[in-house]
């Protein structure tokens, strides 16, 4: 006889695998993994690298980016206000701490493939990720190494 509890774990792990599977879907057509860099006179070389996990929608899907956010418990969601023709506004959902890219996002996308081309920006931005989190990036090879990584002229 199977029991109660086991039932409800396998429910339980089933809906996670649902949900697993929902959220790489979505990202792999509404996420962004970027890599910026930006003119920072605060920082030794005037430069800083800004790596960043996004994913993108309308008000009316606003609960959808509430349910990443609270899988990947991290990130904030933003609004961006539309001021062109469009009726509703825009949000994202944002990770930008790298702690919380290299402990929660990268290690749940390098378990969970992405299935589109998005796959190589996932892979470019886990290696610069990696870099930042040894502190390669305060280095000029490091820096330049990130920069060639992320498709970015030399500066």
């Amino acid at each position: 006889m199977i029991s109660s509890k086991n039932a409800s774990n396998r429910v339980n792990q089933q809906e996670r695998l649902k949900t697993v599977g929902w959220i790489v879907g979505f990202v792999d057509g509404e996420g962004c993994f970027s890599v910026s860099v930006f003119k920072n006179k605060t920082t030794k070389n005037g430069w800083q690298i800004f790596p960043e996990f996004v994913v993108t929608q309308g008000e009316k899907s606003l609960e959808a980016l509430k349910i990443i956010k609270s899988y990947f418990k991290c990130g904030e969601i933003y609004i961006n206000h539309r001021y062109d023709n469009h009726t509703e506004n825009l949000y994202r959902f944002c990770v930008r701490n790298i702690h919380d890219l290299k402990d929660k996002i990268i290690p749940f996308f390098e378990s969970n493939n992405l299935r589109s081309a998005k796959i190589k920006d996932f892979e470019i931005f886990s290696r610069v990720v990696n870099l930042m989190n040894s502190k390669e990036h305060l280095t000029s090879e490091g820096f330049d190494k990130i920069l060639k990584l992320a498709g970015k002229r030399q500066f």
